[in-house]
């Protein structure tokens, strides 16, 4: 399953999560197999500097990247409603803790569920 969390650099796993979607300065992408991280690649988000509209561009991004599911503070509704058209899952976190806590927890919730 490939995962997006919204961070504030560019330091992957040793970052920290951002407290805006759409704004966030990058996005730390993650590939989880069998409850383990297997990859990690931080992206710039094209639109952190735009004041409106960068839901949509944030999330054609990440429907390009193919990723299955974003955890973030929170949602947008513009941002909210196209993450369900385009079938990412959403997860809810908090803002301003390590990614790497951020992805255990996740990680913790997905097992849980299955």
């Amino acid at each position: 399953m490939k995962l997006a969390i919204p961070t504030k650099g560019d330091k992957g796993l040793e970052d920290f999560v951002s407290d805006v979607f759409g704004k966030a300065e990058t996005f730390t992408i993650l590939e989880i197999a069998n409850s383990s991280i297997v990859n990690v690649e931080v992206v710039r988000n094209p639109a952190a500097s735009y004041k409106h509209g960068s839901g949509p561009i944030v999330v054609k991004m990440l429907t390009d990247m193919k990723v299955k599911a974003v955890a973030a503070k929170e949602f947008g509704l513009g941002a909210s409603t196209l993450l369900e058209q385009n079938k990412i899952k959403k997860l809810k976190i908090k803002a301003k803790i390590p990614v790497k806590e951020a992805v255990q927890n996740i990680i913790k919730e997905l097992k849980e569920q299955a």
